[in-house]
């Protein structure tokens, strides 16, 4: 079993509704388990276009390997109505690694961990939400890169009744 975490975003329809069934999706898959989830984010687009974007970040064990995480994501997205017209087009949903436990690697089709981390704060602000103390190889402490995006328009979002920011929110859903 590996850990990785997977960033979710989209500006398209009930975001927030997209990403909390997408988590469910995933949460009923045998092959992994969610350990942790964070609340939501609202931040501008960044390098992209259209409306305020919702961002959340998961933490999940799984058993699979980086490549077939990566197609069950985008099954997902697919699921959800995502296209792509054009990089960086609006969305209803979106599913990046973020990084898997023990893998680097810098391929077309799935680098690991994700490039852009440290560039973004609505991928920093929940993942350093649910592992405040995260160390990643060749960048240290992700903590230190807050105020690289300290500029970036970016609002967590308040939730009634939400688990959010805590271990093992979906853990009952997972099996």
């Amino acid at each position: 079993m590996a850990r990785a975490y997977i960033g979710f975003g989209g500006n398209i329809g009930d975001t927030r509704q997209l990403i909390t069934d997408a988590i469910v999706c995933l949460a009923l898959r045998s092959e992994l388990q969610i350990l942790a989830k964070s609340c939501f984010y609202q931040s501008a687009p960044v390098e992209a276009t259209g409306g305020d974007y919702i961002n959340a970040v998961i933490e999940v064990e799984t058993e699979l390997s980086p490549y077939n995480l990566l197609h069950v994501c985008q099954a997902i997205e697919q699921e959800f109505g995502r296209e792509r017209p054009y990089a960086n087009a609006p969305r209803t949903l979106d599913l990046d690694i973020l990084s898997f436990e023990g893998v680097t690697q810098n391929e077309t089709e799935l680098m690991l961990p994700h490039p852009k981390i440290i560039e973004r704060s609505f991928v920093l602000l929940p993942l350093l939400e649910i592992a405040p103390d995260m160390f990643l190889p060749n960048w240290g402490e992700l903590k230190a890169y807050l105020p690289n995006v300290a500029n970036q328009r970016i609002e967590k979002l308040a939730c009634r009744n939400c688990n959010c920011g805590e271990k093992d929110v979906y853990s009952q859903t997972a099996h």
